[in-house]
């Protein structure tokens, strides 16, 4: 009996797929390898596989199948990850930090930062000022993502003041997933307050895509 990420790892080995590799790997621009495991049926395995052997014993379990090669592994430990959010330590959020740095791209960042992180967030909200201060200034694009998007949970609790402060602060970015976070943060809480987001938006001097992105959904949310 191998370990719990052994077991892990060559349960789903045994279903990986060819046909479907070579275009999951297209579609992330070939940055990862991946064993050709479709979503649905990645989730079902998942399900079958903690009827065997149970969730994980700790972080270091999760960190080892994060490091697996093929990309559904990293799919896989966010899933484990997000079966104990209400239960995670305070301390937790530094483990989050580090997923985001390692093997980064907006399909894992974007699980950290609008699930795992934000969640994390609102279960220990004194964090905020230390870690979301420091990835807004970071040099890693992916942190300045996590950034502006960690309020996605938020709803009628996020703290406008920062997130337009964030989107002010990073509007210069050329990077595109930046300027389209920034869109996309400021439609999702076009629904909390569209005109606060509406007159933020004509106000300042963001890229034509954060723009674009922002108010996308303002005509449609006023209709209702």
């Amino acid at each position: 009996m191998g370990t719990y990420s052994e077991n892990l790892y060559y349960f789903f080995l045994e279903h990986k797929n060819n046909e479907n590799r070579l275009a999951m790997e297209s579609y992330m621009r070939n940055k990862f390898t991946f064993l050709g495991i479709k979503s649905p049926d990645r989730a079902q395995l998942l399900k079958d596989f903690l009827k065997l052997y149970g969730d994980p014993p700790n972080l270091i379990c999760v960190k080892e199948i994060w490091d697996f090669n093929e990309r559904e592994f990293q799919y896989i430990a966010l899933a484990l990850l997000d079966r104990q959010y209400k239960k995670a330590e305070v301390e937790r959020i530094d483990f989050y930090e580090k997923l985001v740095i390692e093997k980064s791209w907006w399909d894992t960042v974007d699980t950290l930062a609008c699930r795992l992180i934000s969640f994390h967030f609102l279960n220990y909200p004194d964090l905020i000022n230390e870690y979301a201060n420091k990835w807004v200034s970071s040099e890693n694009m992916w942190l300045n993502r996590v950034a502006i998007l960690f309020q996605m949970k938020f709803k009628g609790k996020t703290d406008q003041e920062r997130l337009f402060t964030y989107c002010q602060k990073l509007s210069k970015s050329n990077e595109f997933f930046i300027q389209k976070a920034i869109g996309w943060a400021l439609r999702e809480y076009a629904y909390i307050n569209d005109t606060a987001v509406e007159n933020f938006i004509l106000t300042t001097d963001l890229a034509p895509l954060s723009k674009r992105e922002g108010l996308k959904n303002i005509d449609k949310i006023r209709r209702k």
